[in-house]
């Protein structure tokens, strides 16, 4: 490893052109430079300065090392400041439910940046703890405010050549007729085999999923159809979405954070300005 103080001798005597004159701006003595020189030539495996009376003329290795030397010279100066900086920006870890809206996530990292553009931003893993959680208004814990951001729609989803892909609405009726998907977290689907267990109507079910996204893949894979909130399906290409007559069926999502605790500086700030704009 290279002594950055041999790297200095080095870019002053490059620079002086001077032995005198570089020991001089380094406030060594003449001997202790020419000795670190050396050091610095035996380190390199190669010499750096061919030697006159009037002073030094750099080598093609010197011309080589000169700007890796100096760009080595100024990250080694600058450490401390960015240590001092780094450690004075505000920090934030936001918890991230699975299955979002890329587009409106993204909208909302957005707006976060725009309000604390020098913030030190973790997204963590939905079950990990965090200073604040990007949820659903339902899954808000009893300690926990929630603050709204946005709205997702949940629109029936078929695979492109399905039956009732070229349907421009469905009636929740016709659902019995069709392998469906349960997603058992979901309101939607619990919603939805209530309104037809009201009319003794029942759901095919042939497949269940734990999560959004795998609801997603089995419906692509053709196993059924489901229900599944516009935003996580507004980029895929292989998915058609109905409307479906009936009552309104979506979910809400935005922060939940702690009632009580003191909350995060950075947080703290950021909530004003997300209440009541939600996410772009």
């Amino acid at each position: 490893m290279l002594d950055l103080r041999l790297l200095r001798f080095f870019i002053a005597i490059y620079e002086e052109k001077n032995i005198t004159a570089a020991a001089a701006r380094c406030h060594v003595s003449q001997p202790s430079l020419s000795a670190g020189l050396r050091q610095l030539e035996e380190s390199l495996g190669d010499s750096l300065f061919i030697r006159g009376k009037k002073g030094v003329e750099a080598k093609d290795p010197a011309h080589y090392l000169y700007p890796h030397a100096v760009k080595l010279v100024e990250e080694a100066r600058r450490l401390p400041t960015l240590f001092r900086q780094k450690a004075t920006r505000a920090r934030l870890n936001m918890a991230i439910m699975p299955d979002l809206s890329r587009r409106r996530l993204a909208g909302l990292l957005r707006r976060v940046q725009g309000v604390l553009p020098e913030l030190d931003l973790t997204l963590s893993d939905y079950g990990t703890p965090a200073d604040c959680r990007l949820t659903l208004d339902a899954l808000r814990r009893e300690d926990e405010i929630f603050l709204p951001l946005w709205e997702e729609e949940y629109v029936l989803c078929v695979p492109r050549g399905h039956p009732l892909a070229g349907r421009a609405r469905i009636e929740l009726a016709e659902l019995q007729h069709h392998d469906f998907i349960e997603c058992p977290p979901c309101e939607a689907h619990q919603q939805t085999i209530g309104l037809l267990a009201c009319d003794r109507l029942t759901l095919n079910l042939v497949a269940k999923a734990e999560s959004k996204g795998l609801v997603m893949a089995l419906v692509l894979a053709g196993v059924g159809i489901s229900f599944l909130p516009d935003g996580l399906v507004e980029d895929e290409a292989g998915l058609c979405t109905l409307p479906v007559s009936g009552p309104r069926m979506f979910r809400r999502i935005g922060l939940c954070y702690p009632t009580h605790q003191t909350l995060n500086p950075a947080l703290r700030a950021l909530i004003p300005e997300l209440a009541g704009q939600g996410a772009s």
